[in-house]
């Protein structure tokens, strides 16, 4: 399976945050820990997607939010000196990055690397849709025809995207005022429509992190006014909690809460915090 992280809180380099720890997100590429039956390597690509530290130079989507900006290659992180050079000198106060594994039969190409974004957004999977694409006929149905005909890529985790951003913002609605809950909904439709399925998923707009824990693994560390989402922990500081399987996790600086994953609706789980 793939790699993610996410991060919130004080500027920080990109390479602080890709490179620099002592199991950074570019040591997962050739030495991951817990891939869990799903490959040995992820050097099928990589992407970060991060909110430039500043107010001057945080450009703003139509609806003033901050846009995330992104750089995606389809070769093993190791092999790109000239990001190393850009996270070196680039900071952000938010970041999503991802190591991409491929899953047998879908293309290995820029476009199909996450993050996927869309102005404020920042997407990524970690895991595979089985029975694909069999299974996800009915969830493709919803998106406007447009939508489908020009993903980014004839990948699970692009059609994924697609759909979720098309729920995050259907016209003539309010945005969502918990996209937990978006997410969660997506996911568990899922569960159900392609059992088997491995999908933990990131998500961010730059002021709150939202993740899904289905089938693989999932750590946490909050600390001071930052928060890290990461599939493997960076290093070996005790503060790292394990979030368990099967739960929808909001994140800011201030903490982090989680909710079972719902069955069928998001009104139908409870919930509860881990930290706040």
């Amino acid at each position: 399976m793939c790699r993610h992280f996410g991060y919130l809180g004080e500027p920080v380099s990109l390479a602080d945050l890709v490179f620099t720890p002592p199991h950074s997100l570019a040591s997962q590429s050739y030495a991951p820990h817990d891939m869990r039956g799903g490959g040995t390597v992820n050097v099928d690509g990589f992407g970060v997607g991060w909110y430039p530290a500043g107010s001057a130079a945080v450009s703003r989507t139509a609806e003033g939010e901050p846009a995330a900006r992104r750089y995606r290659r389809s070769v093993p992180i190791w092999q790109d000196a000239n990001f190393a050079q850009l996270a070196a000198d680039t900071h952000a106060t938010g970041a999503l990055g991802a190591l991409r594994n491929a899953t047998a039969g879908m293309p290995v190409a820029e476009a199909a690397c996450a993050p996927f974004t869309d102005g404020q957004w920042l997407f990524s999977l970690n895991g595979r849709i089985s029975g694909w694409p069999d299974t996800v006929v009915r969830l493709a149905a919803e998106l406007p025809p447009r939508d489908l005909l020009t993903l980014e890529a004839p990948t699970d985790s692009a059609l994924l995207w697609a759909v979720l951003r098309h729920r995050l913002s259907v016209p003539g609605q309010p945005r969502p005022v918990d996209p937990a809950a978006v997410l969660g909904s997506l996911v568990a439709q899922l569960l159900i429509d392609a059992p088997g399925s491995r999908l933990n998923t990131l998500l961010t707009d730059g002021r709150r992190l939202y993740a899904t824990t289905a089938s693989h693994s999932l750590w946490c560390r909050h600390s001071g006014s930052s928060v890290l989402l990461a599939s493997e922990p960076f290093d070996n500081d005790p503060a790292w909690i394990c979030i368990e399987d099967g739960r929808v996790v909001t994140a800011d600086r201030t903490g982090v809460s989680s909710a079972p994953l719902p069955r069928t609706s998001p009104e139908e789980s409870g919930s509860d915090v881990h930290q706040r």
